[in-house]
């Protein structure tokens, strides 16, 4: 659940690079993600619209997020601080829960 928590916070905001499985690179607006990891750009742009032609007219795109490779964030998208936090908070109630 860290992920997907993370992922809603970024909601809204551009320049979200997602690398497929596949070697398709899209760049866009994050616009909405589930829980399963699944993806929603809008508007979408193709990195190398040479090589896959065929995508330069999609404007919106879901990705199942089992086909995603790598998701790339601006730097400044990214609270670290609050990140780090939520990463301490999921492995103190790990180990509480796990006896340790």
């Amino acid at each position: 659940m860290l992920f997907f928590s993370f992922f809603t916070t970024l909601i809204g905001k551009p320049n979200l690079t997602v690398e497929l499985k596949n070697g398709v690179i899209l760049t866009g607006t994050l616009h909405s993600v589930d829980q399963f990891l699944n993806i929603k750009l809008s508007p979408v742009s193709v990195v190398d619209g040479d090589k896959y032609p065929h995508l330069l007219g999609v404007t919106s795109v879901f990705i199942r997020g089992s086909v995603v490779r790598y998701v790339g964030l601006p730097k400044e998208a990214v609270d670290t601080e609050l990140l780090q936090d939520a990463t301490r908070r999921t492995v103190r109630e790990h180990r509480s829960v796990g006896g340790e």
